[in-house]
């Protein structure tokens, strides 16, 4: 039986950066949080086809870790990848939340890619993961490097490591789910024109305990909060205060020392 984590994130800042080829364009600083993770598990299975369990009311044609598998079988044409799921399921235990802002479609995606090259002996780099896992999702790539801290940047295929002590964060996730997708798109019709790229020169630079001290408006920290609030405006009434906000979903977060 093969086993892996998959872990959450956060956004400490997230800023648009422009709009092309039908996609917006980020930079941003992710940071994992080593206690939050689902766990992918390989086990021994007699399955007629890709099999997956734990993920419910999710329709498999819908599941980030079938589109990463069919990826993987696309790019490899490795038969020892597609023999090794006729004789294993894959068994998800979620912990992280859906639609929260902390990766957890793409961390599972990603934990699957790398748990498969370790099963299936594949002869694939880390970067060739990456690159397979952009087409999937935005938010993979930093995932299959499985960086503790990362400024990513373009359509998030651009993942460079950031060396800094790790933040110990406390989250809190309303009962409410923000779709990706909707956010975005809320974005692109009410903000996009408003981008002030020189605003946020030199965050990259600055770790994110310095972010964090300096700027404690979370919808100058993160383009998509002010998006989010204009799709859901319940989600407002539920953000606690003094808090900050992650990614495109519903998840606020703050240091646990900073109460």
């Amino acid at each position: 039986m093969y086993s892996i984590q998959a872990h959450a994130k956060v956004n400490i800042f997230l800023k648009i950066t422009g709009h092309r080829e039908g996609y917006h364009t980020l930079l941003s600083r992710f940071m994992r949080i080593d206690d939050l993770y689902d766990t992918i598990t390989f086990e021994p299975c007699e399955c007629d086809t890709f099999t997956i369990e734990g993920c419910k009311g999710v329709p498999l044609e819908s599941n980030t870790i079938y589109k990463a598998y069919k990826a993987l079988n696309e790019h490899t044409g490795d038969l020892d990848l597609l023999n090794f799921f006729y004789h294993h399921k894959v068994v998800v235990t979620k912990r992280i939340p859906s639609q929260a802002g902390l990766g957890g479609g793409s961390s599972d995606a990603a934990a699957f890619m790398r748990l498969a090259k370790q099963a299936c002996n594949l002869l694939i780099s880390t970067e060739e993961l990456a690159r397979i896992g952009s087409t999937i999702g935005a938010d993979i790539p930093f995932f299959i490097y499985d960086y503790p801290s990362a400024n990513v940047s373009g359509f998030g295929e651009v993942v460079e490591p950031f060396e800094e002590e790790t933040l110990s964060l406390e989250l809190f996730t309303p009962k409410l789910g923000c779709d990706t997708a909707k956010v975005y798109k809320t974005f692109k019709e009410h903000l996009l024109p408003h981008i002030r790229l020189g605003s946020f020169i030199g965050w990259d630079q600055l770790t994110s305990k310095e972010i964090l001290g300096k700027i404690h408006d979370p919808i100058l920290l993160n383009d998509l909060y002010k998006a989010a609030l204009i799709a859901y405006p319940e989600l407002e009434q539920m953000a606690p205060k003094g808090w900050y906000y992650s990614g495109s979903g519903s998840t606020f977060f703050r240091v646990k020392d900073d109460k």
